[in-house]
């Protein structure tokens, strides 16, 4: 992503998921990883359920922003789903999520976490951008989406 630090394959973009609850989505999330990323789709399980286990990545307004750190990492990959029908998440106002943002970090990259984090959070908040993401084509026009500068701002 040119404005995120964090990168994301097209494959890793994924449109209209099936998926039931929230078990389902980090799952989901595991497999997309293993076969984007040839992570270990369990370790990757793993860290998203330990962190989901300190309270729920359901970021409100209908997204949520899983994410976890793996060994196994060297810099930041993303994986992005626009869910069919919105999915329970136990996001703090209580909504279903429909578009979910995963972030796989370092183990030992405790700052360039952090920073890819906020940087994704900053992203989501953009109403703009959610509005074009919640209304993309498809796959291509998400990944497109997801990987270009936003635009300015008008004053």
């Amino acid at each position: 992503m040119t404005d995120l630090p964090v990168r994301m394959e097209l494959a890793a973009v994924r449109d209209s998921a099936d998926v039931g609850d929230k078990d389902d989505i980090l799952r989901t999330i595991a497999r997309i990883g293993h076969e984007c990323y040839r992570l270990d789709a369990d370790a990757i399980l793993v860290g998203l359920t330990a962190r989901e286990a300190l309270g729920s990545t359901g970021f409100g307004r209908r997204i949520a922003i899983p994410h976890a750190k793996l060994a196994s990492l060297d810099h930041c990959v993303g994986i992005f789903l626009r869910l069919a029908e919105p999915a329970s998440f136990d996001a703090h106002d209580g909504k279903p999520v429909d578009l979910i943002f995963a972030l796989l970090s370092p183990q030992k990259g405790g700052v360039e976490h952090l920073k890819a984090l906020a940087a994704v959070s900053r992203f989501l908040r953009d109403d703009h951008m959610v509005s074009k993401l919640r209304g993309a084509s498809g796959q291509d026009a998400l990944y497109a989406l997801l990987n270009r500068q936003r635009e300015p701002q008008a004053a």
